[in-house]
């Protein structure tokens, strides 16, 4: 009787399977529809990924005649301050990053410092509170810049190309202007009020009529000040013309940055900070950033679980992320600052079992409250605004460079007569233990106000390494969000396996201690996923866009892969 009955086909079964399979990869995809699809295209002798057209085809000339990473990363640097004024600067500092092609590394530190007239209380009323606003849009809130010092440094010691060449690039495109994006052209006008508030002179970025995209900025000012810094170099900026003006400029409003502070500043060669992940190197920034040791922390504190099996953005792998970045906050707040100053204790902080340990108490059923959070027992005892670039060169140079002004378009006070915009940086100081700044940023003693003391920075400029050859040149701005960007963009590809624009395009969520809420980008997780963590007691905030990353990853068969952050006017150039 069984033998009657008739069996199914070999080609029915084909076309059976064949549909399961279908079905099972739409799920998958539909499952995974907050993972970005966009692909690099990949070049060999050279890329640079900054945040404006304009500065990116001027780095990839610099390369193409000839000159070396950092040689482009100079020229990067000051055609930045022309096309990105909300970020690019003269008037701020940062820090780099640089790995030769040998392998060797260095790190410079041109973070601003605390002028020498500043005091622990500088920002506190008779009574001890804080005086709203005083360390942001005031005269007042400028640390001494470091960006011209730092770029000469670095060209002194790694450049190969003549200084004036590098800087001549920004003076054509201040004097004959450029055409403005819309992105900048509604930040301009966004920012009017303040512009006008805060300064006497009809500051050059205001139109009276509005900006519109397309339209032609001119900045006669700022090219004479950078033509000063090209034949004098530093001395262009830290004494004569341009100081005075800074120092007038501080005399009109209360500020107290003094011609001698402006001579004095120095930039800091560092040795970076390393650690492991899995199968690869990690050379980040160490102190005054924080952001170097955070991102080691973090990675180590979630290098047991197995997030490539759990997935992108899953509820288990977000719960894992941001369990350990409000752990690794909590020890930014009372152990980092300036190692100059305050003894930070780096070893400690980064030591993997530490950060393992800190990891055990953490329940899956429901979220740590900050509160209940401390800041680790050791041995011993940022802004929106920021902006940041990636270069590698055609012999395998990479150097990963992240500078700010600290708020969009800083302290919103312009030099007059000088044509560029002063930083807000000392917001970055703790100006009252426990007291947050503009980021929701709390801290103490060891980022307090002192003389000559450099504030402590979220800034995350990082190199990476695979068997000992470069592998990943990435950072970001974003404030107190560059360390969790420059984190999740490293997960993204490590273990995602995304490639170099996917990971940068990424949706991100964020986490800092306190507050105590999970901020997400519109998009970055599934209905399912927010429901399971909310059950657990997460309190989940959406926001804008976090973070620009800027990256470049070497592929296997040794091209450059670069991605540009679509979350603002950013580009990447290859050749």
């Amino acid at each position: 009787m069984l033998n009657n009955i008739k069996q199914p086909s070999n080609n029915f079964i084909f076309h059976l399977l064949r549909v399961l399979v279908l079905i099972l990869l739409f799920q998958i995809a539909k499952s995974q529809d907050n993972i970005p699809t966009a692909s690099s295209p990949k070049y060999k002798k050279g890329m640079v990924v900054c945040a404006t057209p304009y500065a990116a085809q001027v780095g990839l000339d610099i390369l193409k005649k000839g000159g070396n990473v950092i040689d482009a990363a100079v020229a990067v640097q000051f055609a930045l301050q022309v096309t990105h004024p909300e970020a690019g600067n003269i008037g701020g500092g940062g820090l780099m990053v640089y790995r030769a092609a040998n392998g060797t590394t260095k790190t410079l530190d041109f973070r601003e410092k605390a002028p020498a007239n500043s005091n622990a209380n500088m920002y506190l009323d008779s009574t001890g509170k804080v005086i709203p606003d005083l360390s942001l849009n005031t005269r007042k809130a400028s640390g001494v810049p470091g960006s011209v010092d730092g770029m000469a440094t670095a060209h002194k010691k790694l450049g190969s190309l003549k200084w004036a060449e590098l800087i001549q690039p920004a003076i054509d495109l201040a004097r004959k202007g450029f055409k403005i994006s819309k992105r900048l052209a509604n930040d301009l006008n966004r920012t009017k009020s303040d512009f006008v508030k805060n300064n006497q002179q009809n500051a050059y970025l205001i139109n009276e009529n509005g900006w519109k995209e397309g339209d032609l900025l001119v900045q006669e000012d700022l090219a004479k000040t950078l033509e000063l810094i090209r034949d004098k170099g530093r001395d262009g900026f830290y004494s004569g013309p341009v100081a005075n003006l800074i120092v007038k400029e501080m005399k009109s409003g209360n500020g107290i940055i003094t011609n001698a502070d402006l001579e004095n500043y120095h930039s800091v060669w560092r040795n970076a900070i390393t650690g492991d992940y899995k199968k690869y190197h990690i050379i980040t920034m160490p102190p005054p950033s924080s952001g170097g040791v955070a991102l080691l922390q973090l990675l180590q504190s979630v290098k047991k679980y197995p997030l490539i099996k759990w997935g992108f953005n899953s509820d288990s792998t977000v719960q894992v992320m941001v369990e350990a970045e409000r752990r690794v906050y909590a020890d930014r707040s009372k152990y980092l600052g300036d190692p100059d100053f305050f003894k930070v204790p780096v070893d400690s902080l980064i030591n993997p079992q530490y950060n393992q340990k800190r990891m055990e108490n953490f329940d899956w059923n429901a979220a740590t409250l900050s509160s209940a959070i401390l800041p680790g027992i050791v041995a011993g005892y940022e802004s929106d605004q920021t902006t940041h670039y990636s270069i590698v060169d055609g012999e395998g140079n990479a150097v990963s460079i992240t500078t700010t002004l600290n708020d969009t378009f800083g302290s919103k006070v312009f030099v007059g007569g000088a044509g560029f915009l002063l930083n807000d940086e000392m917001d970055d100081f703790s100006i009252k233990p426990g007291v947050p700044n503009m980021y929701g940023l709390v801290g103490g003693k060891a980022n307090s106000i002192e003389p000559g003391k450099r504030m402590l920075s979220s800034m995350t400029p990082t190199i990476v390494e695979k068997d000992g050859k470069l592998f990943m040149v990435v950072g970001t701005p974003g404030g107190s969000t560059i360390i969790t960007s420059v984190f999740q963009t490293i997960l993204n590809v490590i273990e995602f396996n995304f490639d170099m624009q996917q990971a940068v395009d990424a949706k991100k969520f964020h986490h800092q201690w306190l507050p105590d809420v999970v901020t997400i980008e519109k998009g970055a997780l599934q209905e399912n996923c927010k429901n399971i963590l909310i059950s657990k007691g997460y309190k989940l905030v959406e926001k804008g866009a976090i973070g620009r990353v800027d990256a470049i990853l070497i592929t296997n068969d040794g091209y450059y892969q670069g991605g540009a952050d679509p979350r603002g006017d950013d580009t990447k150039l290859g050749w």
